[in-house]
């Protein structure tokens, strides 16, 4: 038995399968959809701090190995308030101070021990007296509110080297660090332990604190910053993401039945395409996922993916029913002629999903796995189900009618489009294609890795969180963004001079870095310590090589060493996270380390904010150009399966190529840099693009075999094909678009990245494939065999 017999035989029985059993298929649909849609309405939204980062990476394995020593360092929400009229040396301000910091204690998940402002008995004053060394809490037990204890209370503040870090550098406002913990004890059980909820989290922070003093005191403004206040944002965009669906579901709507004139078989295309999204819902809640701020774009994915398999299908179905006797022969040979483009594209786009499981950060993998669900099913719901129901409810006489029309008349636009595979316009576009492809090469060197803006770039500059983060950036000397380097050493060892000495080299080192604020270590308060002891002499602001002056120097260092005094961060603030600021800073400390590691002394990285995202970059910019390698040799094997030609592969790919080139020259002139956010879409957009490339080839090839000449086999396909490839790529970028408004940046980022992707994959289908074909195949040699193509029937 031939190939193509075998192949032919194969498609049959799976076609005898299924029609000769349409009301169990039904049936079984039916069931599975029950199960999953009740699945899928338990799905909730849910993140946590370690899906975010890549848990694999050195800096995050030495921050985790020492996270019990690096007190606050980690998941960390800091509370400002502001007072409006005045300063903070006001009775009223203090007041409302001191209850924030009680209502902020007993909020669940909130690390209490760790819990610090102006009101917290650790947060303290040191002065050097004739007697020696005086001190106590900021706020004493005396502080009644009057004007004599507010004076006092002003002049603690000033001794407490407190200013800049959690006062104000102009006293108008002042700091609550508060530390989060992933998970905590049950209230009601203390046995069990509840995970974080970050949207409740953030709810809770805006009702709470936020808006329930602000209101009682008007003089006071509160802001708020934080990992989890970030995310609690970006999960209650969520919402908005719910309305861009319903917007894409109605758009998609009308175009669909513009492009069928068939209502029937548009709500037969809408329905099995939402069928297949609730149940990659259900599915990924029956896993034990959640929606996270990344994951919730992947409905969205599967909708588009679907609705342009279904279509084709209902393109081919109404092509067919202009000759078939009834609704079901036209949709049994629509099957047979597509099944096989469609699982081979469908399996293209798994495979661009697949490729992201490489980067080691859960939300990523969570979005290649859900992504890969959801594409699964599309096989089910819109290869099996939809031309299985197009095959009861039939297809309009009116639709049918005007496809036997289009059959038959001539098209001037396809005409027109087919000049694209003549012999005069083929060269042309080869080499507009090579300029482009050269132009975009070049721009995209201007392309970074990381976060181009300071404050939180997933959402907009103008939002709430920013312009929070902006006021903490502008009014204290510690910003947000700190990359904590840890000094290890062996036990009691932090506190000598050979450890002392080349930390407070680290530390100059840094403070010349640019883009680096300040730098804080046990160094910091005992050189302040020495010079108290000796009556505030700027001079002895030094180290000492006694070891008894540099042990008592370090005692109220807090925070600064762990209890056995073998680990001392240095806290490196920066200016902002943006990657070339990383990159220096980063830079630094490892030259540094370089020359100074040796026994019994390590400089490791890194904690803090800015050290996770320091190796969040990392782990991106060695991902990237694996992940684009990967996707283009997986597209390009499954290209070489289908149709056993290296020409039809390099015709089907090497548009793909242009628009992954051009795509990184458009991010880098958007100022759009690659991050969490962004990488999947390098993937997504080579997946869903190969559809488009393998539906026009297929039909292609079909009528060079046919023996037709290129140009005219060309605009044969475009009359089946084309309209549905040119219909499918606009329906996807106006759904897709419509994320442009979101709230979310990342999410608008995202939209324009698809938008843009799409509609140059589209483009490279219907321009650029015919004029590479016009080179690489030979018409002739093909004409009148049977072989080749898997599709060839």
């Amino acid at each position: 038995m031939n190939q193509q017999q075998h192949h032919q035989d194969k498609a049959t029985l799976l076609e005898r399968l299924i029609f000769n059993n349409r009301p169990v298929v039904i049936l079984i649909c039916l069931l599975v959809s029950v199960f999953l849609f009740w699945q899928a309405t338990q799905i909730r939204p849910s993140t946590s701090f370690e899906k975010m980062i890549p848990l694999e990476h050195p800096f995050i394995e030495k921050m985790l190995e020492h996270r019990n020593d690096l007190a606050n360092l980690g998941n960390t929400v800091r509370i400002s308030v502001e007072a409006t009229d005045g300063d903070i040396f006001s009775k009223d301000y203090m007041e409302t101070l001191r209850q924030i910091h009680d209502e902020v204690f007993y909020i669940p998940g909130v690390d209490r021990s760790g819990l610090k402002s102006l009101w917290s008995p650790s947060v303290r004053w040191t002065e050097v007296t004739e007697e020696g060394f005086a001190g106590g809490e900021v706020i004493p037990n005396t502080y009644d509110g009057s004007a004599d204890s507010l004076d006092q209370l002003r002049n603690n503040v000033l001794k407490s080297g407190q200013v800049g870090r959690l006062v104000g550098n102009n006293f108008k406002s002042s700091i609550i660090d508060v530390p989060l913990l992933e998970s905590y004890p049950d209230p009601q059980d203390q046995s069990k332990l509840i995970k974080l909820d970050y949207q409740q989290f953030s709810h809770q922070l805006e009702e709470k604190i936020r808006d329930k003093f602000q209101a009682q005191n008007p003089h006071v403004k509160v802001h708020i910053v934080g990992f989890a206040k970030k995310v609690g944002d970006l999960i209650d965009g969520l919402v908005m993401v719910a309305m861009f669906f319903g917007i894409a579901l109605v758009i998609t709507w009308i175009l669909l039945y513009w492009f069928t004139w068939c209502i029937r078989s548009t709500i037969a295309v809408l329905i099995t395409t939402l069928v297949a999204v609730v149940w990659q819902l259900g599915l990924m809640h029956a896993v034990g996922f959640g929606l996270d701020p990344y994951s919730m774009l992947v409905p969205f994915l599967i909708f588009a993916i679907g609705i342009s398999h279904g279509v084709q299908k209902i393109n081919g179905i109404a092509l067919q029913s202009s000759e078939a006797e009834n609704a079901l022969t036209a949709a049994r040979r629509t099957f047979r002629q597509l099944f096989l483009p469609g699982m081979i594209a469908i399996l293209a786009d798994a495979v661009g999903f697949i490729t992201l499981l490489i980067i080691d950060i859960g939300v990523i993998r969570e979005l290649a796995i859900g992504a890969s669900i959801g594409v699964a099913v599309i096989v089910f719901t819109n290869l099996i189900l939809l031309p299985v129901a197009i095959s009861y409810v039939g297809i309009s006489k009116k639709a049918i009618e005007r496809s036997k029309k289009d059959a038959t008349r001539e098209h001037p636009f396809w005409r027109l489009l087919s000049n694209f595979a003549s012999a005069k316009v083929a060269p042309v576009s080869i080499v507009l294609a090579l300029l482009a492809f050269g132009g975009g090469l070049w721009y995209s060197q201007n392309l970074k890795i990381g976060d181009l803006d300071q404050g939180a770039p997933e959402l907009r500059p103008d939002s709430r969180y920013n312009k929070d983060n902006s006021f903490i950036i502008n009014n204290y000397s510690t910003s947000s963004d700190v990359l904590v380097v840890m000094v290890k050493t062996p036990t009691e060892g932090c506190s000598i001079y050979s450890t002392m000495a080349p930390i407070d080299e680290l530390m100059w080192k840094m403070e010349n870095t640019p883009g680096v604020q300040s730098a804080i270590s046990l160094v910091t308060v005992s050189k302040q310590m020495i010079k108290g002891m000796n009556e505030g002499n700027l001079k002895w602001e030094s180290l000492s090589r006694n070891p008894d002056v540099l042990n008592s120097s370090i005692s109220r260092a807090d925070g600064l060493y762990n209890a056995d005094c073998s680990l001392a961060p240095v806290l490196v603030f920066l200016n902002d996270h943006k990657a070339e600021t990383l990159d220096r800073a980063v830079k630094a400390v490892q030259e540094f380390a370089d020359t100074h590691n040796k026994e019994g002394l390590e400089f490791l990285l890194a904690a803090g904010n800015a050290g996770i995202e320091a190796a969040t970059n990392e782990v991106i910019k060695s991902a990237e150009l694996t992940i684009l390698i990967l996707v283009y040799i997986c597209v390009a094997v499954m290209c070489m399966i289908t149709f056993r030609s290296f020409a039809a592969t390099l015709c089907i790919v090497l548009p793909l190529v242009l628009t992954s080139v051009l795509g990184n020259a458009l991010m880098a002139f958007m100022g759009i840099g690659v991050k969490v956010a962004t990488l999947p879409v390098v993937a997504l957009g080579v997946g869903i693009g190969v559809d488009y490339g393998i539906y026009i080839y297929s039909r292609l090839e079909s009528f060079l075999r046919a023996g037709l000449p290129l140009q005219e086999a060309y605009y044969q396909t475009l009359k089946s094909t084309g309209k549905a490839v040119l219909f499918t790529g606009l329906c996807l970028a106006i759904g897709v678009c419509t994320w442009i408004f979101s709230a979310i940046k990342f999410q608008a980022d995202m939209g324009l990245m698809l938008t843009f992707m799409l509609l140059w994959n589209m483009f490279g289908a219907l321009w650029l494939l015919p004029a590479l074909a016009r080179f690489l195949i030979k018409p002739e040699k093909m004409a009148g065999k049977a072989g080749g193509s898997i599709f060839a029937h």
